[in-house]
């Protein structure tokens, strides 16, 4: 079979690897898309294991079943979790399932971007779900990436009718934007360097964008009653984000670190945020079972939509393509590789 092989951004060859074969219990899926995440262009994170096939955001057709399995049968339309949790460890029976070790530990062969995967047992297990009669293959791809926003603005106790304000506005950005606008969230603030991200956010849901080199916080009280925002969402690792965030957030409101930081320190002002503000930071990685399902709803129901995210399709064989647009977003948004093209 195909696989697209990544060794950096500008370097992913096309390479032939043995179609698996699924294990007693296992899955093999026909992958029929998979989405390009944000996280799969951050060189720096995704280099130092190269080379690898990456693609985590898939959706497509069970093409064998492995033994024992009853719960799906050859040509399901699936969408498949790479990171699974035990559900029996401290951390899943303390409502953490995303900190969990099995979670950490679990993935699907050889990833997204290739002709066909193979689901271990425990993902079969935990994290196939059925893809609905009225979702595409395309949109259900947006199910992984949905799920981990989902989990973020739960992490971050989001109430309807709080004001938030997201930090970067790339395709995670936008989802949150949709998803806060689903969950009733009140006034949503959007902030970028790019005019084409900022007019996007405007498109999905945001009802002020701003220049993230201008004065944020002073925009916000401007037009949130002279408040800064309940929520904080940081979507970008951009350091000068993370101090814009600890200036634009209101009393008693929360801080989400959602995107990866390229920096593993950064000065948190203890007494301006705790002392007396009662400031929460929290953070956020993955997404749980529960998560994907309610997801996949969103997405059916149209109360999320998706399909207007996309703005450019490949072939499995022009997937460097798609990560090089992916990596320049100002010129993409959500970027599907249909693989059996």
């Amino acid at each position: 079979m195909r696989v697209a092989m990544y060794y950096n951004n500008k370097d992913i060859r096309i390479e032939e690897m043995p179609k698996p074969e699924p294990a007693k219990g296992e899955l093999v899926v026909r992958i029929e898309a998979s989405g390009i995440c944000g996280s799969d262009v951050m060189e720096w994170y995704r280099i130092k294991k190269a080379p690898l096939v990456l693609g985590h955001e898939i959706a497509g057709v069970v093409a064998k079943v492995g033994e024992g399995v009853t719960k799906y049968k050859k040509g399901d339309r699936v969408v498949a979790a790479h990171h699974v949790s035990c559900n029996t460890c401290h951390y899943c029976l303390n409502d953490h399932h995303t900190v969990c070790d099995t979670l950490r530990r679990t993935n699907f062969y050889p990833g997204g971007f290739a002709e066909y995967v193979q689901i271990p047992i425990i993902n079969v297990a935990r994290g196939v779900f059925r893809i609905h009669n009225e979702t595409s293959f395309e949109e259900a791809t947006f199910t992984e990436p949905l799920a981990c926003v989902l989990r973020g603005q739960k992490q971050s106790r989001l109430k309807a009718g709080q004001s938030i304000i997201v930090m970067g506005s790339g395709i995670t950005g936008l989802l949150h934007i949709k998803c806060a606008r689903a969950l009733g969230a009140g006034k949503i603030f959007a902030s970028d360097i790019d005019n084409f991200r900022l007019d996007a956010a405007k498109r999905f849901g945001a009802n002020v964008a701003i220049k993230a080199d201008e004065d944020v916080p002073s925009i916000l009280r401007e037009h949130n009653e002279e408040r800064l925002a309940d929520l904080v969402i940081l979507c970008t690792g951009a350091m000068g984000a993370v101090k814009q965030a600890i200036e634009s957030v209101e009393r008693g409101g929360t801080i989400l670190f959602f995107a990866p930081i390229n920096n593993e320190e950064i000065n948190i002002p203890i007494n301006k945020l705790f002392w007396r503000n009662e400031i929460t930071l929290t953070s956020s990685y993955a997404g749980n079972e529960k998560d994907h399902l309610d997801a996949m709803e969103l997405i059916r129901s149209k109360k999320v939509t998706v399909k207007d995210m996309i703005t450019h399709r490949f072939g499995l064989n022009d997937t460097v393509k798609g990560f090089q647009l992916t990596a320049k977003p100002d010129k993409s948004i959500k970027v599907i590789i249909e693989t059996q093209r």
